[in-house]
């Protein structure tokens, strides 16, 4: 028997035993980490060694960096003459003997009319002029002369000779020249003798962009003061109302962190302010209580002229502010106290002893959401339009007794439909139709009388306030204290003829005569005369 030894080999090697059981875990297998892949290592395709590198290829920076407020500054820079541009001959100026003659103004209405040297600088002093303006393409600064513009020359007029005060709100499209009216009634303000204070832009007031802090005042509520933005307006006013200012003198006591002299100028006063941000809002304080406080003849110094006080961008504090208070709440914008100074004076808590103006302007191109300022410039302005209307159909269906002919039309006629809110127009057509389609057709009187009854005037859906939206009080407190609005609309035809031969004869517009196709045309594309429209698409669209 033989034995293979390669066989008993294999016999000695016990079988290994696998374990029946899974090793013990509380976890599944699928929850372990996956296993990390090896970095892959991007290769260099650039080979290693030094990059060519010319001395002609290298930029050097040699300018200056802009220093602080030097690109604010350009941005708001405002160029008032172009030496390219032609002197227009026979321009008529707006002139102190002008304004003080309710005549001479009317006749100037429909013209352009100049702004004399000392009037152009006190109102660049006070930012009457904006960059977008386009002062820069003319000769000298000149501006249409609109019905608008003469009623605020006559509103100045009769303020200053019976010591009244005349409070407007002037709303309307971009570019209608809502800026360009608030500066002529400054201008105009300023020939009389009226001290003229203007906030240029009320978004400095609101947009947090200014340094601001708390103060409590006598009533005991908050206020927030910006110190710096206060000074800013109190140069101004000394700038522009220098003359002015030097003959006025102190009159009365006043609580001031600093010793004043007791006979001293209001122009010295306000200059303190403009020079120290910290005694702004306290001499801003006192220089309001002194010019409106009642003249004292008998003493020196003592007469006050009517104040002129100017809102550019009102909208901007009719709603909440960028500030936050202590709390990280947003401030509203009447908690602001340069703000709330305004507002107490266009709502007429702030009284003016000697007659003045209160005008703020609505802004177009910046212009915020504001639903309770919206709500009342569309309700004052269609209810200016609807009561008219309201009245000639009153007084029609007083004189319809006997026939349907007795009514006399011509006051319904002379509805300029053209300047009404289209709703509001649409009324006036619809009455024109009925009484003519009455009278045509030999209508009973009965028939005509119940037409005139059933006719109810009614108001515009913008001016019908929406239930669904909150009201802002401090903006219904401001609008319901009997404030005058007014709407700045689109030029004429007549307007635009006369501001295009303006421009042509400044030689800025050429190529063909000022025809009455080219204005229909121009005035068109403008839609409906809006004169910031007119000026891009005749003069500016060649810059």
């Amino acid at each position: 028997m033989s034995i293979c030894l390669r066989c008993l080999k294999r016999a000695l090697i016990l079988p290994e035993l696998s374990s029946s059981r899974a090793a013990f875990s509380t976890s599944a297998s699928l929850h372990a980490n996956p296993t990390k892949k090896k970095a892959v290592v991007p290769k260099t395709l650039a080979k290693a060694g030094r990059t060519l590198r010319l001395a002609k290829n290298k930029r050097v920076v040699t300018a200056r960096p802009p220093a602080a407020g030097e690109r604010k500054a350009l941005r708001k820079k405002v160029v008032l003459s172009n030496t390219n541009a032609l002197e227009v001959p026979g321009l008529d100026e707006l002139s102190t003997e002008t304004v003080r003659d309710g005549a001479k103004l009317r006749a100037l209405e429909g013209k352009v009319v100049g702004f004399g040297a000392e009037t152009v600088e006190a109102l660049r002093c006070l930012e009457g002029f904006k960059p977008g303006q386009g002062w820069h393409l003319f000769r000298r600064p000149a501006a249409l002369l609109r019905k608008d513009g003469v009623e605020m020359g006559e509103a100045i007029q009769r303020a200053r000779e019976e010591k009244s005060v005349e409070r407007q709100v002037v709303f309307g499209d971009k570019g209608s020249g809502k800026s360009v009216l608030l500066l002529q009634s400054m201008a105009m303000a300023y020939l009389q003798g009226w001290v003229v204070i203007h906030f240029p832009e009320a978004r400095d007031i609101t947009n947090a962009q200014t340094p601001y802090e708390p103060v409590q005042t006598a009533d005991g509520k908050t206020a927030y003061v910006q110190p710096r933005y206060i000074a800013s307006i109190l140069s101004n006013i000394a700038a522009a109302n220098r003359g002015l200012l030097n003959d006025l003198r102190i009159t009365q006591q006043h609580n001031l962190p600093i010793p004043l002299q007791s006979n001293i100028s209001l122009t010295r006063l306000v200059e303190l302010g403009a020079n120290d941000a910290q005694l702004a809002w306290p001499i801003w304080q006192a220089f309001l209580a002194e010019i409106t406080a009642p003249s004292q003849p008998e003493k020196q110094g003592g007469l006050r002229p009517p104040v002129f006080v100017g809102m550019d961008g009102v909208d901007h504090i009719m709603r909440m502010s960028a500030y936050l208070d202590t709390e990280m709440k947003p401030i509203h914008a009447h908690d602001l106290a340069i703000a709330q100074s305004f507002t107490a004076m266009l709502a007429g808590k702030t009284k003016l002893a000697n007659g003045g103006m209160i005008m703020a302007a609505t802004s177009g191109s910046t212009r915020p959401s504001v639903p309770t300022l919206d709500h009342f410039l569309a309700r004052a302005y269609a209810l200016g339009h609807a009561e008219p209307l309201k009245a000639v159909r009153d007084a029609l269906l007083e004189q319809t007794k006997v026939t349907v002919y007795d009514g006399d039309l011509a006051p319904l006629e002379q509805l300029n439909t053209s300047a009404m809110h289209p709703e509001v127009a649409a009324q006036v057509l619809e009455l024109k139709y009925g009484i003519h389609h009455l009278q045509e057709n030999d209508a009973s009187l009965e028939k005509l009388q119940g037409f005139l009854q059933r006719f109810k005037v009614r108001l515009p859906k913008a001016a019908v306030w929406d239930a669904y939206l909150p009201k802002d009080e401090n903006v219904v407190a401001v609008m319901e204290s009997g404030v005058r609005v007014t709407k700045v609309a689109g030029l004429s035809k007549d307007e635009a003829r006369s501001v295009m031969e303006y421009y042509a004869r400044s030689g800025m517009l050429r190529g063909s005569p000022v025809t009455e196709g080219l204005v229909g045309e121009k005035w068109t594309l403008a839609g409906g005369g809006i004169i910031g429209e007119l000026e891009k698409g005749t003069v500016g669209v060649r810059f």
